[in-house]
């Protein structure tokens, strides 16, 4: 009944819209006090997938079958407590001074009269100030954002005028990037219609951020799925919220419930008691530095390693690929590869230990977990010690262990579901909006994106997938979340010294 309700609803937006061009030890007490803050970022199926089977690519004997589970270890030498550090709360309404935007261009139209306050956004809402402040004193320039198509070669314009939008393509992006990042878009369009304001971006689809951060305030806006401390670029929701068609990733909202399934059927007491990672260790570094921790003959780090060969997964129909069945370990390790990838949501999601190997880039919710709450970080150089750590630990203090996983994946399950990732989009580009000085009209070249233009040709997964996620304009719960007021200097710095005091608290106890 609800599928033929759904189709029904689709049926008549696709009739709404006129036709147009398609756009492309012992006991120890482990927390005193919630440790806040943390700066990390996530990664996973870097894009350029071309890799090996998946096999463990651990010497014999093989992986899965090479260590049967171990006795209870002796736990590492731990202090018992952590170093009481004062976290700053993080959803503290300061006084807006040094933060305050320039007066807007346009509100966009507030909620109706009498409507129920909206909740408060997630605490993660706020880097929205941050990544935004370069702009802040001097706004934005038509010549700012043409000057970000000058110097660095985005793959696209979007453009909102009138709540409608404007695509301008200047390049292509790896697989279906592009469409499912304009189709979510879109979709925001259509759950909030006429909350949407003008605007004019220029966005990229790949992987690693290019502005430097030298230069704050000349430096011209772009928009990607991901940031650095040493860039500027803005951080957004990456495509694949909405669907990776070519890998059979559903949209995001049905595999967070299937992972969610996936936790319960096993408890976490029950699983394999090491580190688990799976994925193309081709496409970096650290990622083939991480096969040196996989067991062998000679030595157990307490991690299995596995290989992911898509070429081959594709051929098979994805049977060894299904996310909501990889929650089986006690561990996962989260690591980077080539630069950014998509791969830390559904890590986190499993209530799993996350392992995360010390990344280098952010996206947009992950400055909101923090080490040793939501996961235990591990060092980049020397990391099977440290994950080998990290596995003793947890299986000496399974109680502490899961705490963590479950911090993890409540924050998912409640602070990453699609209500939150459309309110992140609305209000980052509500507060973009606003500092834009002169009025966006549709760009040359420029073309109307809409549900028939989109789907109009697709077939297979790629329909699928944008049918299963067209927004009705209801707005979700009722309207966006409350955006909250930029973080005062002194919270920004209490949040970095939190941080790298808990980090370098874990990387004393590797030492004994």
């Amino acid at each position: 009944m609800e599928a033929a309700k759904k189709a029904a609803r689709v049926a008549r937006s696709l009739a709404d819209v006129a036709p147009c061009p398609a756009v492309n030890g012992g006991v120890f007490v482990f927390f005193v006090a919630v440790v806040t803050g943390a700066f990390v970022s996530a990664c996973w199926m870097s894009a350029s997938a071309r890799v090996s089977s998946i096999a463990p690519v651990a010497t014999s004997p093989m992986a899965q079958n090479a260590t049967p589970r171990p006795e209870a270890a002796a736990a590492p030498r731990v202090p018992p407590r952590l170093s009481s550090v004062a976290a700053t709360p993080t959803n503290q309404t300061p006084p807006a001074t040094a933060h305050s935007a320039p007066p807007p261009r346009e509100q966009a139209p507030g909620p109706a009269p009498g409507a129920e306050a909206a909740p408060d956004c997630p605490a993660y809402f706020r880097w929205i100030h941050e990544d935004l402040r370069p702009w802040r004193a001097a706004g934005i320039t038509r010549d700012a954002v043409d000057g970000a198509a000058r110097r660095y070669a985005p793959k696209f314009r979007v453009t909102v005028v009138a709540g409608r939008l404007y695509v301008a393509r200047y390049g292509r992006c790896f697989q279906t990037r592009a469409e499912f990042t304009q189709w979510g878009i879109l979709q925001l369009l259509r759950r909030y219609p006429g909350r949407v304001p003008d605007l004019d971006l220029m966005f990229d689809c790949q992987d690693l951020p290019v502005v430097l951060r030298a230069g704050d305030g000349q430096s011209p806006p772009l928009f990607r799925y991901c940031g650095s401390e040493a860039t500027l670029d803005i951080a957004f929701p990456d495509w694949s919220f909405w669907g990776w068609p070519e890998l059979n990733i559903k949209p995001w909202e049905a595999l967070r419930r299937e992972i969610k399934e996936g936790n319960a059927r096993v408890n976490w007491t029950d699983r394999a008691p090491y580190a688990y990672w799976k994925g193309n260790p081709a496409v970096g570094a650290e990622r083939r530095d991480l096969l040196r921790c996989n067991v062998s003959a000679k030595r157990d780090w307490n991690a299995r390693i596995y290989a992911q060969d898509w070429g081959r997964e594709v051929q098979a129909g994805f049977k060894e690929s299904d996310l909501s069945r990889q929650c089986d370990h006690r561990y996962k390790i989260y690591i980077e590869g080539r630069g950014w990838s998509v791969s830390e949501k559904y890590i986190l999601a499993c209530d799993s230990v996350a392992l995360m190997v010390r990344p280098r880039f952010h996206d947009f919710f992950s400055r909101g977990l923090a080490p040793l709450r939501h996961y235990w970080p591990v060092r980049d150089r020397g990391k099977c010690r440290s994950i080998k750590l990290a596995v003793d630990w947890g299986n000496a203090h399974a109680d502490r262990a899961q705490e963590i996983g479950g911090n993890a994946s409540r924050f998912v399950q409640e602070e990453l579901t699609m209500d939150r990732v459309y309110d992140y989009m609305f209000h980052l580009l509500t507060e973009y909006a606003k500092l834009l000085r002169y009025e966006p009209a549709m760009p040359r070249g420029a073309g109307e994106v809409t549900v028939a233009s989109m789907t109009r040709g697709r077939r297979g997964l790629q329909r699928k997938f944008m049918m299963d996620t067209v927004e009705n304009g209801s707005g979700g719960s009722g309207g966006p979340c409350t955006l909250q007021q930029p973080f005062r200097p002194e919270e920004l710095e209490a949040l970095r010294r939190t941080r790298e005091d808990v980090v370098k608290q874990v990387e004393e106890w590797e030492k004994r």
